[in-house]
């Protein structure tokens, strides 16, 4: 594997770090926020725990525009700022309307990462590495949650004051370290030649890759894979319509999966199962070890069993487990196998959905329209999540055994079987050009 490509790749899906250590530090915090300012009921759960939700969601809808405008690069520079500056905000706000809108700031830089992070590595990754490198982005997210407990742990044993704030301005130090690092990495080669239409800058960063390189016949492989243009063609037409299907449902099953309402509310979760005295630590630094291990499991198959074969592996995974899972509440089982049975959900989430879902929708729009269709794959993806964590707070307060609940996701992950079986292709092996010839209709 080409040295430059791979640390490029590891310095853009540090996004991914940010991401998920953003997403979870809230989780140690909230409960210091709350005494602080005296936030209750709707006002806590949507300005203080759910509003860098909401920033995700607008960042994933609107990431696409400047990621085809400014290029992957400046986008990418653009989101560690805001990650910058959301931690800085969100560690000395004065107040929680303050706090809400440098939360809100954080979660548009992890919407838009989730966007041009998987687009600019699948564009300079080579079709044999590219699963794995574009999995770099899914697997620093988990670090980014195990390492955000372990901060969380860290602050709240050896700072007795304001060690909420800690919790929150730590992250700012990572993020300057990736916006000083995302400045070293050039723009894609295929954004530049296909979109920005500068020739010489994409044979300059094409000579960085490999000196040895043929630009016309690379360049002539690039324009000969993309679909015809006209005035009509926008990423809507009717040619796009299987690509389309494709990355919304496998957003749509990612989260009827229940793995976003899982990581929210694990500890209550634990809890009902009768793991009060160990839920905070099974919930924390348990959950996020298991998904860290099958995260770099799924790296290293991914590219030799295919992503389809993960999500074999994924959804067969799921069934079993959330299956147990809803079987144990419903008769009363209690303690730890209720706890193996969700590590083998997380496992299964891991080494499937978690990581092919990011590889996946990065490889199967054309150049033209890879910015538009991510986005379209994750704004499904994070609206669903959204919604998800917003209504399975109450709905589990409404059933006082939570089977039907479990039983739901595992039903919806036997769709998902059925989904992969039926529709979805094998992308391993093939390079980008090729999957624009085999999914776009011309």
């Amino acid at each position: 594997m080409n040295k430059k490509i791979f640390y490029w790749s590891i310095v853009v899906a540090l996004a991914g770090f940010l991401f998920g250590f953003d997403t979870i530090v809230i989780s140690g915090a909230e409960q210091d926020i709350q005494d602080v300012w005296g936030t209750t009921g709707f006002f806590h759960s949507f300005f203080i725990m759910s509003m860098a939700l909401w920033g995700t969601v607008i960042g994933s809808m609107f990431g696409g525009i400047p990621t085809d405008k400014l290029g992957r690069k400046k986008t990418l520079f653009l989101i560690g700022v805001l990650y910058l500056v959301s931690a800085i905000g969100s560690g000395l706000a004065p107040d929680p309307y303050s706090f809400s809108f440098f939360r809100f700031i954080g979660g548009i830089g992890v919407g838009a990462s989730t966007v041009a992070a998987p687009i600019y590595v699948a564009e300079i990754a080579p079709a044999k590495f590219r699963g794995r490198l574009v999995a770099t982005y899914q697997f620093n997210i988990v670090f980014g949650i195990l390492v955000a407990f372990i901060s969380n742990l860290l602050i709240n044993n050896y700072i007795e004051v304001n060690a909420w704030r800690w919790m929150l301005g730590i992250e700012a130090l990572p993020a300057l370290i990736y916006v000083i690092l995302i400045l070293g990495v050039p723009q894609s080669p295929r954004w530049l030649y296909l979109i920005k239409k500068d020739k010489n800058k994409a044979k300059k960063v094409l000579r960085q890759i490999d000196s040895n390189v043929n630009y016309e016949a690379a360049f002539e492989n690039m324009e000969q894979s993309q679909p015809t243009h006209t005035t009509k063609d926008n990423v809507m037409s009717k040619k796009y319509r299987r690509v389309i299907y494709l990355v919304f449902f496998i957003a749509f099953f990612n989260q009827l999966s229940g793995i976003n309402a899982f990581l929210y509310y694990a500890n209550r979760i634990f809890e009902r199962a009768g793991l009060s005295e160990s839920a905070s630590f099974l919930s924390g630094i348990g959950v996020g070890t298991v998904n860290l291990i099958f995260t770099l499991i799924g790296m290293v198959l991914i590219d030799k069993l295919g992503r389809k074969s993960l999500m074999y592996i994924g959804s067969i995974g799921y069934i079993i487990s959330l299956g147990l899972v809803s079987y144990a509440f419903a008769f009363g089982w209690q303690g730890v196998f209720v706890s193996i049975f969700l590590f083998v959900f997380i496992a299964a989430h891991a080494i499937g959905q978690g990581a092919v879902i990011w590889v996946f929708i990065s490889e199967v729009f054309p150049t033209q329209h890879r910015a538009i269709g991510q986005a379209i794959g994750t704004s499904t993806h994070w609206v669903l999540a959204a919604l998800i964590t917003l209504f399975m707070g109450p709905v589990l307060g409404l059933f006082e055994n939570p089977y039907p609940v479990f039983l739901f996701f595992t039903v919806m992950m036997v769709v998902q079987l059925i989904w992969v079986n039926r529709f979805m292709p094998e992308t391993k092996g093939k390079s980008l050009e090729e999957l624009t010839k085999e999914l776009v209709d011309r």
